[in-house]
């Protein structure tokens, strides 16, 4: 919610007025200089959006404040070129309105199209988070990464590297809207203070790895490249166990970690559906977007959200720090599911992020059942991952 400058006004009598932290109206308003604000100068209010109401007869400022619990100043302030003693019938005013509810819907199919939608309400609703491009896919479709928090310890966390465990994708776009509506709205979840982990932790989120394989899944293949990825898929036009990426490389299986045992052993020798690790390692956009995003922030850890089996691995090689342990049985504990250490594999994301940094990584594979999982297991597969979630900020 966008906002004028009164004179005398302050980003603390904001955050005392409409009840949202000053840290996080600082952070919406990176490029105002706080000690000095003009006025007639815009301010950005986290967590609240606007309604039009049109004046009835007998309406008060303090009526209509009063009505939806908010002070008649949060009111003027809207409204600054009304006289509230001379409110005529039938004028609309802007009258604020907090967000309680998620702006991400549970339920949906979560394609490319409906994740860009949901990133840009959530950067209008919440300006304090950043959104970058970290890169392009095959077809050309951004990869973004979300970050928020100023704190020191930096967790990362993205989902879709597979196309048909796309479900992974709204799961985590989720948690992150719990996140947000926690901090703006003062409500702890399961008994943590998110404000304080905010002030903590620097929380990096890249929602949608493979977009383009996630929308081959859900919408079928794009004219521009039907005929090439209908030849891969052995000339079925069902996508649904497709997992690779548009190119038809399984991104999850494109990191210098051994990689030439995964290309000698794999047994698609060309592009594939699936299992297919490429001609060589980090051929890929997608998976070299990945690797430099990771190089360049340097994680203090890391979690890959893919599906399905209700378990997650933890180790590689025996180069994952003491710390992943303990962070293996926390995670265990607060969601059922079964930790494993060490599984015959290679050349994944996790792999690669341990190899390469010696700092704890996760593959969490979500759910249970064939991929795609359907929608009617989201709030259970939610439920379980969501003390996961807290878990790798809090420790």
């Amino acid at each position: 919610m966008n906002i004028k400058v009164r004179s005398g006004d302050t980003l603390w009598y904001y955050s005392q007025l409409f009840m949202i932290p000053i840290q996080l109206i600082i952070d919406s308003n990176q490029n105002v200089d706080s000690n000095s604000l003009q006025v007639g100068q815009v301010i950005k209010v986290p967590g609240f959006t606007t309604n039009n109401y049109t004046i009835k007869q007998n309406d008060t400022f303090w009526k209509i404040a009063r009505e939806r619990n908010l002070s008649i100043d949060a009111i003027l302030l809207l409204n600054q070129e009304l006289n509230p003693n001379q409110l005529q019938v039938g004028r609309t005013i802007k009258v604020p309105r907090r967000m309680v509810t998620s702006l991400v819907q549970r339920g949906k199919r979560y394609d490319s199209s409906r994740l860009f939608r949901d990133i840009g309400e959530l950067r209008e609703a919440y300006p304090f988070i950043e959104v970058n491009t970290i890169g392009e896919s095959v077809l050309g479709k951004p990869l973004y990464e979300i970050k928020l928090g100023r704190g020191s310890k930096k967790v990362h966390l993205n989902a879709s590297f597979h196309a048909n465990e796309w479900i992974t994708s709204p799961i985590i776009m989720t948690l992150l809207n719990s996140y947000l509506l926690s901090l703006t709205n003062n409500s702890p979840i399961r008994g943590l203070n998110m404000l304080n982990l905010y002030n903590q932790v620097e929380l990096s989120i890249v929602p949608m790895v493979n977009p383009d394989g996630v929308d081959l899944v859900l919408n079928g293949p794009p004219e521009a490249v039907r005929e090439e990825v209908i030849n891969i898929n052995k000339g079925s036009t069902d996508f649904t166990g497709w997992k690779a990426n548009i190119n038809g490389v399984d991104l999850n299986n494109q990191y210098p970690a051994k990689w030439e045992i995964e290309k000698e052993r794999k047994e698609p020798k060309s592009p594939a559906p699936r299992d297919y690790p490429g001609d060589a390692p980090l051929t890929e956009p997608e998976a070299i977007a990945m690797a430099d995003l990771a190089s360049r922030e340097g994680f203090n850890r890391m979690l890959a959200f893919h599906t399905q089996g209700e378990e997650f691995y933890w180790g590689y090689e025996g180069l994952e720090p003491p710390e992943s342990r303990v962070l293996a049985t926390e995670f265990e504990r607060v969601s059922g599911y079964q930790a494993i250490q060490n599984i015959d594999s290679h050349a994944g994301f996790k792999d690669w992020f341990i190899k390469e940094f010696r700092r704890p990584a996760f593959t969490l594979e979500l759910g249970r059942g064939i991929n795609p999982l359907p929608l009617s297991q989201f709030d259970q597969i939610y439920e379980k991952v969501l003390g996961i979630f807290l878990a790798s900020l809090y420790m």
